[in-house]
């Protein structure tokens, strides 16, 4: 029996995962469930895959995370990414002053692919794939609707960049380590499903876990813990202070059947996957 087995009994059609760790500073596969290459739409598990080719189109200078961009006032794409910029959930209409508040919107990551799109001279779908499907080989990964909710994808390939994150090959080291550090500090703000968090600390398109309780990833993960979680019911976490990540996909969308076993399973990750 398996950690994993768990995803059998729970109420969903299907299901894929995987958990990967670091063996010896090597990503390996570690143990998975379901069909590896069924796809499965992503929906806010799009985020990290775009800001990832962000941070990649930053790292070859064609942008900055300071750079401005045109709504709202004053801000920037720093501000944009890091949910941080106050805009509504998916309209331009501006809630909250710069970096005043964590307002979580879809609408920030139209503006954060503009950007991509303007500074790479590259239709922002084809730089994604470009410079962060194709070089993972994730062949059965795609964008087809928006930049902040409309990927599809497979376990195997959502491995495939899970294992990046814990050992990047394309990102350099230290400029993963800004994308996974807390933004605009002490930030309070609305978490999808799990409330108010006092703070609601987020790094550079991925969430950061801190001390948030409730919250999707297990109690025993370590604040350092970073991902994101998507309402068409997946989520992918990296740990990077045990070396463990974990990739779940599911059809049935988030609810309140998701959460007490969101967190039992991650629990269980950890407790089996954790260096002795």
């Amino acid at each position: 029996m398996t950690v994993l087995d768990a995803l059998s009994a729970w109420p969903v059609d299907h299901s894929a995962a995987a958990v990967i760790a670091l063996r010896d500073g090597v990503p390996q596969l570690v143990e998975t469930s379901g069909e590896q290459d069924r796809t499965f739409a992503l929906a806010s598990v799009t985020k990290p895959l775009v800001a990832y080719a962000l941070a990649l189109a930053v790292q070859e200078g064609a942008l900055e995370y300071d750079d401005a961009v045109p709504l709202p006032e004053g801000a920037t794409v720093r501000h944009l990414v890091a949910h941080a910029a106050g805009l509504d959930f998916d309209s331009d209409r501006v809630r909250y002053g710069l970096a005043e508040r964590r307002m979580y919107s879809n609408q920030g990551f139209e503006y954060v692919a503009q950007a991509i799109e303007t500074a790479t001279e590259i239709p922002w779908r084809d730089y994604v794939r470009e410079a962060v499907f194709e070089p993972l080989g994730m062949t059965s990964t795609s964008i087809e609707g928006s930049p902040g909710a409309g990927g599809i994808s497979s376990a195997a390939n959502l491995a495939a960049f899970a294992s990046e994150l814990l050992a990047p090959r394309l990102l350099d080291p230290t400029v993963l380590a800004e994308v996974t550090s807390v933004q605009y500090p002490g930030l309070d703000g609305l978490l999808p499903g799990y409330g108010t968090k006092k703070p609601n600390d987020w790094g550079l398109g991925f969430e950061i876990r801190d001390h948030k309780s409730p919250h999707w990833t297990g109690t025993t993960n370590s604040p350092r813990t970073f991902g994101h979680f998507g309402q068409s019911g997946t989520f992918v976490w990296v740990d990077p202070t045990i070396g463990v990540a974990a990739v779940v996909l599911t059809d049935r969308d988030f609810g309140p059947w998701a959460q007490p076993v969101w967190t039992e399973v991650s629990d269980q990750i950890v407790k089996a996957y954790s260096p002795s």
